[in-house]
């Protein structure tokens, strides 16, 4: 179930990375998203996949460019079922409007039922934050 979890956040990543079609297929046809990110609101009333998707095409034509990557080593608690919880921390890059390049780092924590994602969680410091862990 390891190599199953950290395929899924891979998975998961590369949909932030522009892979809109994912969603379909790693998000439960409802889920919770829960951000601790300045600015996060817009992701309190997401519960599908596609709307999901629809705000990762503004969140990303706001940020040309961006750049998400897994970063260190992922905890992964699962079942046979493929019920459990990845967590695992991230890096983005990215360049600011004004041309400078902005690096921040996060934590999503990823619940899964049967293989799709229900639940997540995600912490980040945003571009005033940490660069890196």
């Amino acid at each position: 179930m390891r190599d199953f979890g950290i395929t899924l956040f891979d998975e998961w990543t590369a949909m932030w990375n522009g892979d809109l079609t994912l969603a379909e297929r790693i998000m439960a046809p409802e889920f919770t998203l829960r951000y601790a990110q300045p600015n996060a609101g817009a992701y309190d009333d997401i519960h599908d996949p596609q709307a999901l998707a629809a705000q990762i095409a503004e969140f990303r034509e706001q940020r040309p460019g961006i750049r998400f990557a897994p970063q260190g080593e992922p905890v992964v608690e699962m079942d046979d079922t493929r019920t459990g919880f990845i967590a695992r921390p991230y890096g983005a890059e990215s360049t600011g409007p004004d041309g400078a390049a902005i690096a921040i780092s996060g934590t999503d924590i990823l619940r899964t039922v049967a293989g799709v994602i229900t639940e997540v969680w995600s912490v980040s410091g945003g571009p005033a934050g940490r660069s890196f862990y």
